[in-house]
Parts: C-alpha cells; sequence; structure tokens
C-alpha cells in the first residue's frame, strides 16, 4: 500500500466528469487499498479516486470514529433520496475550508463491492451526506459548488495565497 498526493481546489483535473470501472481487478483493489491508506493518513472519511488522479468511478468511506468501517463503492448510483439536511462539510482537496451543505438526508445507493459484487444500502446522517458528496466527485463537482460565487472565489484566492507561502 502507498499514500497518493491528493489534488487541491483550484486544481482543475478535480472537475473530470470519471468513466465507469469495467472490471475488478487486483489493480483496482491495490488502487482502493492505498486510497483508504491515503484517506486514514490525511486524515479524512471519504475519498474518490480523481482525487488521487484517477479518473474512475471509484470511492472509499470510513464514517467510524476509529476506521471500522471501510466501505467501497465502485460505480456507486442514487436511486432515491429523501428530505434535506444542512451539514458542515469540509474535504480533503479543500484543505481546512469547511461550510454548511444542503444535501439529502436519506439515500439509497447502488454499487459494486471491493470484489465486483453489486450491493444496495439505505443510509442517513453523516453517511449520507459522505456518500453524496463522494459521488459529487465522479461528476466533477466540489462542495464549493454549493456556495455562493463570491465564497468559492474567497476559498480560491485563500488556497492559493496558502500554495504560494508554502513554495
Amino acid at each position: 500500500m502507498s499514500i497518493r498526493p491528493i489534488l487541491h481546489f483550484p486544481d482543475e483535473r478535480l472537475r473530470t466528469h470519471c468513466r465507469p470501472v469495467t472490471k475488478v481487478d487486483d489493480k483496482v483493489r491495490k488502487l482502493i487499498d492505498d486510497m483508504f491508506e491515503t484517506m486514514y493518513e490525511a486524515p479524512g472519511i471519504g475519498l474518490a479516486a480523481p482525487q488521487v488522479g484517477i479518473y474512475e468511478r471509484l470511492m472509499v468511506i470510513d464514517v467510524s470514529e476509529d476506521k471500522s468501517a471501510p466501505q467501497v463503492f465502485i460505480n456507486p448510483e442514487l436511486l432515491e433520496t429523501r428530505g434535506t439536511e444542512m451539514m458542515e462539510e469540509g474535504c480533503l482537496s479543500v484543505p481546512g475550508i469547511y461550510e454548511d451543505v444542503e444535501r439529502a438526508e436519506w439515500i439509497r445507493v447502488r454499487a459494486l463491492d471491493r470484489n465486483g459484487d453489486s450491493f444496495e444500502k439505505e443510509v442517513d446522517g453523516l453517511e449520507a451526506v459522505c456518500i453524496q458528496h463522494e459521488i459529487d466527485h465522479l461528476e466533477g463537482k466540489l462542495f464549493v459548488d454549493y456556495l455562493s460565487g463570491l465564497k468559492r472565489q474567497r476559498i480560491r484566492k485563500k488556497l492559493e495565497k496558502q500554495r504560494r507561502q508554502t513554495l
């Protein structure tokens, strides 16, 4: 396993619409393991493949307190959503920024697991928000896109300034 570099906003590669995974094999499972290691090291609760420069529909999450509930979603599809809720979100690709975002409070999702087996899951709360957030990454969308243009511009300038100061 290895830790992969995470792309940061406003990197345009984060806007890439990902293609479906066509075959779940050892190469995909290695990527999954790397993504979990990268996510836990960051630390975060979710990571989508485009955040590490891989433009396939693959994401990992673990919303547990003790890193004991890793979940893999390959080619995820939102089948149904209900209700709305506001929750503060952050993102490993938008470091240090946290903002309230409105999302569905309950979802039903279908995906493939790390073995290529199909499953469906109904979830709510933080897990539902995390899944929706990561699916957005697969569509080339970031949580800052839910914010006003002014807020998004301020975030862009802040992150660009931080990047210049670390060079």
